[in-house]
């Protein structure tokens, strides 16, 4: 049996994956869907051999346009598919990739596309196995858990796209069809097991549990797996557009010359929506987020990239107008839980005249006072013989008096605002209080 490597890409934007119709065009499984697919080795072409990613961003490429929109996320371990009828061994190499635009470009392999929810894979024709492909690159528990790059706006849509496929896969009795699953069983307790798993993993960032909160309150009437992935499927929708109406509210209000620390999808969304004459970027210790944030806005505007000891003085010295954050955790009381500096930001542009406005959807105000920042390993700071007690946290806690105004995609709240709104998620995560 012949064995030739392919590779199977999945491009991600909001929730949904692209999908392929294969035409007439191509060598294989004319009709059906698929991925971005190609060969690693392309003999028709007389190309070198290329390795899989190598050959997963050509595809893209040349099936979509969209490679210069796209960013790789994950690569997954290759598996083999057999088709005895045509005596090939296909080694398939799965990938997933963000991609911010949906103009897809296609070429004459394709007869149509669509973006959609992953499990419609379970429910159309497509290229065998390619739920196994998807399986291997798709968000888990883990992803939400060990990643500290993104914000958590991002850790909240792969939370609730964990859930939603978790269900769907529960729904469709397609265990067989797994690599691995997330959940304890094909019920709602095993999905409510679940839920809790993922809204815990996190416990410094709200968002994440009032989003798998809002989606198991709602499906708590009727209590089914098919209930639950609808509830995530509309929860993902509305997750995208409250942060995308976060960033318009934001960018509304933003002066000419902002300053911004750490990583957050909100925050770059109304820099460049607001298209300042400058920004001062700080890089973001632990982790150095703010580096990459600041060459992802080099292209459109000045960027000034400085240290954090150096911040407060440059917010003077550089003149900004304006501190704008993220938020992890928007306490009842108007109190921010966001990346360690936001503090010293806050206090630092009050000092220089200039306003601290926090950008976040609504969903991260916290149900309570409680917050957990998040400890790093000590040996970061300090690995000597000493005895000495290391504090290294993650994120610290803003003064709600430091803070000019929380803009969500309500618009600005105030502290009685933040107070309802923390009322209404409390009754989301009811659910959990009725037991299994």
């Amino acid at each position: 049996m012949d064995e030739r490597a392919v590779v199977t890409a999945f491009l991600r934007n909001d929730g949904e994956v692209l999908l392929r119709r294969r035409s007439d065009a191509v060598g294989s499984y004319r009709g059906r869907w698929g991925g971005v697919a190609g060969h690693v080795v392309d003999d028709e072409r007389e190309r070198e051999r290329r390795d899989p990613e190598t050959a997963a961003w050509a595809e893209i490429a040349e099936e979509t346009g969209l490679a210069g929109a796209s960013t790789l996320v994950t690569g997954g371990d290759p598996f083999p598919v057999e088709d005895a009828d045509r005596d090939i061994r296909w080694l398939v190499h799965p990938f997933l990739f963000d991609c911010d635009s949906r103009a897809v470009e296609t070429n004459e392999e394709t007869t149509a596309t669509a973006w959609v929810h992953p499990p419609e894979i379970l429910r159309r024709e497509t290229v065998p196995r390619l739920w196994t492909s998807y399986d291997r690159v798709r968000p888990r528990v883990a992803t939400v858990r060990d990643d500290r790059t993104h914000g958590s706006a991002w850790l909240s849509l792969r939370a609730l796209e964990t859930l939603r496929d978790e269900a769907a896969l529960a729904a469709e009795g397609r265990a067989d069809e797994l690599e691995s699953a997330d959940r304890d069983g094909d019920d709602w307790t095993g999905l409510a097991s679940l839920a809790r798993r993922l809204r815990d993993t996190r416990p410094s960032m709200a968002v994440l549990a009032t989003r798998v909160d809002r989606v198991m309150s709602t499906a708590s009437d009727d209590r089914t797996p098919a209930a639950v992935e609808t509830a995530a499927r509309r929860a993902i929708e509305r997750a995208v557009d409250a942060d995308r109406r976060a960033a318009e509210r934001a960018a509304e209000t933003l002066p000419g010359r902002v300053a911004t620390l750490s990583r957050s999808g909100t925050v770059t969304a109304a820099i460049r929506a607001a298209d300042p004459d400058a920004v001062l970027v700080a890089e973001s210790r632990p982790g150095g987020e703010g580096v990459g944030v600041a060459e992802s806005l080099a292209d459109g505007t000045a960027v000034t990239l400085t240290t954090d000891a150096a911040f407060a003085f440059e917010l003077a010295d550089w003149d900004a107008d304006a501190v704008l954050v993220g938020a992890d955790r928007v306490l009842p009381d108007g109190r921010v839980v966001n990346k360690v500096g936001t503090r010293t930001a806050a206090l630092a542009a009050a000092a220089a005249g200039a306003d601290c406005l926090v950008v976040a959807s609504s969903d991260k105000v916290a149900t309570t006072a409680d917050y957990d920042l998040e400890p790093r390993d000590a040996a970061e700071v300090y690995d000597g013989d000493a005895d000495l007690t290391v504090a290294n946290p993650t994120f610290d806690v803003t003064p709600a008096a430091a803070v000019t105004a929380v803009v969500t995609e309500r618009g600005r709240l105030d502290a009685d605002e933040v107070g309802a709104v923390a009322a209404t998620h409390r009754e989301w995560a009811a659910w959990d209080e009725e037991g299994d």
